[in-house]
């Protein structure tokens, strides 16, 4: 079996991830994407996140038409702060037979060598960095078997905007997922105003 892993901070998930593992589960014949929202991102711990809980529901609405979609609270149930090398062991001892591809920004991609057990982590799963068009990823260090990129258009699309625009009172219309406007709108979500997340479709 061919497991895709999407993990990310998903503040709020967005059209572009979704893109991004659609293109890579055709790309790579997955059998499966699990996307994994993190529970405490080291590399974000001085800036505000919202409740893990959020993210993980707003993930399960945003996944759920897809039926090799699935959504995983691994690193969200496991206390302290998230790394990926910790994703990958649990994902691993739930699946011993999968192949893994552990799916990431090439921007992140690019600073993999100062993640946590950085040697392990290429045991343990191909890597997969998604880009804009046009992005170069100088991948100098990294084991040429095991570091693939994948360019994808949508990958313009960012959460840090999409939270900007909801604090605007801006529209995310076509930006995220229709459901996961409705429970930005529910819960007040990234909002410094009361009035909803999204004015008329337009």
């Amino acid at each position: 079996m061919r497991l895709g892993v999407m993990g990310g901070t998903f503040d709020p998930i967005h059209h572009g991830h979704l893109v991004a593992a659609s293109e890579v589960q055709t790309r790579f014949g997955l059998d499966e994407v699990v996307f994994v929202p993190t529970g405490q991102p080291w590399q974000k711990s001085d800036k505000e996140v919202s409740p893990a809980e959020h993210r993980y529901l707003m993930t399960v609405i945003a996944t759920a038409s897809n039926p090799r979609f699935t959504v995983s609270r691994v690193d969200i149930d496991r206390p302290g702060p998230t790394y990926t090398i910790d994703t990958l062991r649990d994902l691993r001892q739930e699946r011993p037979d999968a192949e893994l591809f552990f799916i990431t920004g090439a921007d992140a991609l690019a600073q993999i060598l100062s993640w946590k057990d950085a040697d392990e982590l290429f045991e343990l799963a191909h890597f997969v960095g998604v880009t804009r068009p046009g992005y170069e990823l100088s991948e100098s260090g990294l084991p040429a078997d095991r570091v693939t990129l994948q360019e994808v258009p949508a990958m313009a699309i960012s959460s840090t905007d999409c939270r900007a625009r909801v604090e605007r009172s801006e529209p995310v219309w076509y930006l995220v997922p229709d459901g996961v406007v409705q429970y930005i709108n529910k819960y007040r979500l990234y909002a410094g105003d009361p009035r909803p997340a999204g004015t008329a479709r337009t």
